[in-house]
């Protein structure tokens, strides 16, 4: 060996050594302050048989130490001093209350096993219910890398675009998918059921006719689940729901004089497939709307509801690859004509360009949401489905047209073979003439009543769809295959006394069983996207190339004020996917899903024990839904009292957003209360307007603690004044993180409250959805709760549904079931503890760069903080969002922005974040403080600065020096602080012009000749 090659190595030894004693001097310097944190369990069990798997010490960031070094840099030497400071002493509860004597706690471990108990208690019968839920075939690759991917599913609504460019580009798909199936113009990117999108739907038709026309017709073959939701809706509306036979709406001139829209279902729920095309001119020639509720897979068969004159065509995606899941979540579509895109709800992903020119996506016509228009608004949605719609769009992608079209015709081809097998058995097909994938089946030449069927076919492990004395029905889906049809066929020989059935004899379908004008022509899903990704290579790659241009919390702190961006640990989503609970139909027989109904029953009792109050109801499938359903049973309430004329609701300022939408929803009229300046209710303007409205005083809503980020200490004294004047309290729980077992609703004077399980109780944001907003209420209004008309839920005098399915968003239930399980008592107090700690030591190491708006008399903030950019809007030129797309550069999501304070962002840590990450997202704070300070000083110009020109993605780092053109360096740009240089999460492209994206919308796919010229 030479000498060379002997000096290389040792070379590289020396500098590997060098760089050893680098690392272990900071490490003996970081840990001067602190004990360095434990490598295995944070805490030392108390015995050696104790479980080693404790589920708190993993869930809350900061260790004993790091909780000690926060509380001295705040001044004080306990926890229970800092929230003596911090909670006031009226409000708080006993530790007792809220501790593991009320709600044990379980190791991981012991979770597991749990939920497998449970699941197994679920029945695992075969279901051909249908009524809009089917047993989806979810492909694996989709399953494992988008459902059980938390780089898919723990991201935050795309407010943010630069670090969200993947999603929206999966969105569009979604919107293009749907146009094209349903040849719509445009589609938003989804809503929470089929349900309330038929409900959205009808209020869309009477704002259409200028709130003059208040008659909407249902056709009665449309879903009983849909029809009960729409009853809840039009009542909130005044408008006047009729129910009949489609064919004779048009008959009645006072009818038709008044009709606002019609809504039909194409299948309907008992499998007709009607020719609409005539019936939809006529309903034109009235001035009204037609809204189509439809399949996606049908209508791969079936001419589309746009080619034959749909106004509206909304449903259920779920079909396309989302597990049944006992009711959802699910991801509803809703598209619409061009002349109504502009009033169409929910999110709307549209395209557009950044500062440089290059295409971008973003969230469209955000001036429609809920938050800015406030009382002015006719729908409160501030979310989407946006997992699910994502899942439906990459089934689409890995099937494309042609798949879609198979399994289309395998569906088709099925129902007609088991047709002609049970007509050859006597038994009569109502709708023969015509169908899709259902049939509805009299059977009372063979059996006395139809539970003679249901149990013949019980003994064979299947459920079929209750539809009358003397019938059933029988939806079949991609799942079944040729041993399952022979099953269901076994069914209905048994019910027929009949020897064993095969197909022999049989004949093979050769035309469809539907009308020949009804056949689909035109093609769908042209679009390149939907034809390239077929083989699992590269779908996968597809699914990871989209995920890679997200920022989640795989990444970093999203820091959002009134989102609680914590931990969705791993332990708490493993059973989601579990065929235990994936599988199960929403209106399966009680008896089949004990396991579902002891779990949905625990996480009621144990959100009473949390609140304070009497009874829950867990069916709201979004926050804003249970502000909603929380408002209708108080009017229910007043209305039962025989003062149902109570219908004045007094909200604050510093409430939640979607509050004066959610009360408009219902019927109330709002009117607003004010705060002081240091953002405390103002309570002699409560008094006066109590006083004033006092007879028809219906409600108070309050968020508590307060947007604002303060616990106020007059709240029990502003529910006395609306109590003493015959009202109601809504304490909306948007901000309960800051509460549990310190204090809670039921103790600061609330009647009903309702709580984001998606926030609170850890089930993830999806990207923009799932949610669950259950509502906890007073013993005084649990007769009132949701009731459903297929599944008993609900009080002795309950209100109509509010969702599609009884108990909502059913499987994602379990997340927070085994958060809370997990935690126990004292794990959910600790979590609050630390994240009020969390957010009091951000505001002391931002205190002196950054103004902080809002603060109790003690100096303490709740669990977020609002700090206000005004200053520098003065001084600099730069507003809220140039500090927001700065942060980006950081490798951080931006607080909530301009909200509730236009010139002000809202930042909250959750207990989840350690102090490391709370110190890095500070010092990234300050370093943006310091460049700002350079641009009001003239260091740097006001137009051409790293604030104005952030984010900087990765492709301007590489450009020419001509184009790069700034006042300052590719590494200030792109490495500000220096652990970038090992962890830098890239935005995919420049500040986005949101300005050109809304006067040029276009919100779905590029087509084959945009995307050739690309």
């Amino acid at each position: 060996m030479n000498k060379a090659a002997t000096i290389r190595p040792l070379m590289a030894l020396r500098i590997a050594s060098s760089r050893l004693r680098q690392s272990a001097a900071r490490s003996i310097a970081h840990s001067t302050l602190l004990t360095r944190r434990g490598l295995a369990t944070a805490k030392s069990p108390i015995n050696l048989i104790d479980s080693l798997d404790t589920f708190t010490d993993r869930h809350v960031g900061p260790d004993d130490n790091e909780t000690g070094f926060m509380l001295s840099k705040l001044g004080f030497d306990s926890m229970e001093s800092f929230l003596a400071a911090t909670v006031p002493p009226q409000i708080r509860i006993a530790d007792s209350m809220i501790s593991n004597a009320s709600i044990p706690a379980l190791s991981e471990t012991e979770l597991h096993l749990r939920a497998k108990e449970l699941g197994q208690k679920n029945a695992q019968f075969k279901s051909y219910i249908g009524m809009g839920y089917h047993n989806a075939v979810v492909p694996p690759v989709i399953l494992r890398n988008v459902m059980e991917n938390p780089a898919w599913y723990t991201p935050y609504t795309p407010y943010q675009p630069e670090i969200a460019q993947g999603r929206l580009e999966s969105l569009v798909n979604f919107q293009t998918m749907i146009m094209s199936l349903t040849s719509m113009d445009i589609a938003n990117a989804s809503l929470l059921d089929e349900a309330t999108a038929a409900a959205e739907a009808m209020v869309m038709a009477y704002v259409q006719s200028n709130q003059k026309k208040k008659t909407f017709f249902v056709d009665k073959a449309v879903l009983p689940q849909t029809i009960s939701v729409l009853k809840t809706r039009a009542k909130g509306f005044g408008i006047q729901l009729v129910i009949g036979n489609a064919a004779d709406v048009l008959k009645h001139d006072a009818l038709r004089a008044d009709l606002a829209g019609v809504l039909v279902q194409y299948p309907d729920v008992n499998g007709f497939v009607t020719d609409y095309s005539d019936f939809t001119k006529q309903v034109h020639d009235a001035g009204a709307l037609v809204v189509v509720a439809t399949d996606l897979l049908a209508l791969t068969l079936l001419q589309p509801p746009g080619e034959w004159g749909a106004d509206i065509v909304l449903g259920n995606s779920a079909r396309f690859g989302v597990p049944a899941g006992y009711g959802g979540p699910h991801g509803a579509f809703f598209a619409v004509t061009e002349k109504l895109k502009r009033k169409m709800p929910g999110r709307l992903i549209g395209r557009s360009k950044d500062v440089t020119g290059n295409p971008a996506y973003r969230l469209a016509l955000q001036t429609r949401e809920q938050h800015i228009r406030r009382e002015k608004a006719t729908s409160n949605i501030c979310t989407s489905q946006a997992l699910l719609a994502n899942m439906a769009a990459m089934y689409a992608v890995y099937h494309g047209p042609a798949g879609l079209e198979r399994i289309a015709k395998k569906v088709h081809f099925l129902t007609q073979i088991l047709k002609f097998s049970v007509e050859r058995l006597g038994f009569r097909v109502v709708n023969a003439s015509s169908y899709f994938d259902t049939l509805t089946i009299d059977v009372s030449k063979h059996c006395a009543n139809a539970e003679v069927m249901h149990a013949a076919a019980a003994l064979l492990g299947i459920n079929l769809r209750r539809v009358d004395h003397n019938t059933v029905g029988v939806t079949l889906d991609e799942s079944v295959g040729q041993a399952d049809l022979l099953s269901l066929m076994r069914a209905f020989h048994i019910a027929a006394s009949h020897p064993e059935p095969d197909f022999t004899g049989l004949p093979a379908p050769k035309e469809p069983a539907f009308p020949q004008q009804l056949v689909r022509e035109s093609n769908f899903l042209q679009h390149s996207v939907f034809n390239k990704h077929h083989s699992e290579t590269e779908m996968l790659r597809y699914i990871f190339h989209l995920a890679s241009k997200d920022l989640g919390l795989v990444h970093a702190m999203i820091p959002l004020g009134s989102c609680t961006m914590k931990l969705n640990s791993t332990s708490s989503m493993i059973p989601l996917t579990w065929p235990e609970f994936g599988g199960i139909h929403p209106f399966a027989p009680t008896e089949q899903v004990e396991g579902y109904r002891h779990i949905i029953k625990e996480l009621e009792d144990d959100l009473c024990k949390i609140t304070g109050f009497h009874a829950c109801s867990v069916q709201p499938n979004s926050g804003a839904a249970g502000e909603y359903a929380g408002l209708n049973v108080i009017r229910a309430y007043h209305d039962a009292r025989g003062e149902g004329h109570r219908d004045v609701c007094l909200i604050p300022l510093s409430a939640h957003g979607t509050n004066p939408a959610s009360a408009v929803m219902a019927g109330l009229k709002v009117v607003p209360v004010k705060t002081h300046a240091d953002g405390n209710l103002d309570l002699e303007d409560l008094k006066a307007k109590a006083e004033k409205h006092k007879g028809n005083l219906a409600v108070f809503m309050i968020t508590y603690p307060s947007t604002f980020g303060v616990f106020e200490d007059g709240v029990t004294d502003a529910c006395k004044i609306i109590h003493d004047c015959g009202g109601q309290v809504y304490l909306d729980g948007a901000n309960l993180n800051a509460q549990v077992g310190l204090t809670n609703p039921a103790v600061c004077g609330g009647d009903v409250c309702h709580l984001n399980l998606h926030k609170t109780f850890a089930i993830p944001h999806g990207g923009g959805g799932p949610g669950v907003g259950p509502i906890c209420v007073a013993k005084h209004l649990a007769p009132f709760l949701p009731s459903h008309p297929l599944v008993k839920t609900g009080g002795s005098d309950a209100i109509e549904a509010v969702s599609a399915a009884p108990f909502g968003s059913a499987s994602i239930l379990l997340i927070s079931w085994a958060y809370i399980k997990m935690l126990g008592g004292n794990g959910l107090s600790e979590s609050t503890n630390v994240a009020l700690l969390n957010a009091n030591y951000m505001a002391h190491r931002l205190a002196g760069h950054y103004s902080l708006r809002f603060k109790n008399k003690n100096g303490r903030v709740a669990h977020e903080l609002l700090i206000d950019l005004a200053e520098f809007d003065k001084a600099a030129g730069l507003k809220v969002t140039d500090f927001a797309k700065r942060l980006q550069d950081f490798g951080f999501h931006p607080p909530t922005c301009s909200w509730p304070i236009s010139t002000c962002m809202l930042i909250e840590p959750t207990e989840s974040e350690t102090l490391e990450e709370i110190d890095r997202f500070c010092d990234a704070m300050i370093q943006i403080r310091k460049e700002a300070e350079d641009i009001i000083t003239g260091k740097q110009p006001k137009d051409n600065n790293l604030l104005k020109n952030a984010p900087h993605p990765l492709s301007l780092m590489i450009a020419s020096d001509k184009e790069w053109n700034r006042p300052y360096t590719r590494e200030e740009a792109a490495y500000p602080m220096p652990w970038l240089r090992e962890k830098k999460f890239w935005p995919t492209v420049s500040r986005i012009d949101d300005a050109y994206g809304d006067l040029n919308l276009i919100c779905d796919c590029p087509s084959v000749e945009e995307t050739a010229s690309l």
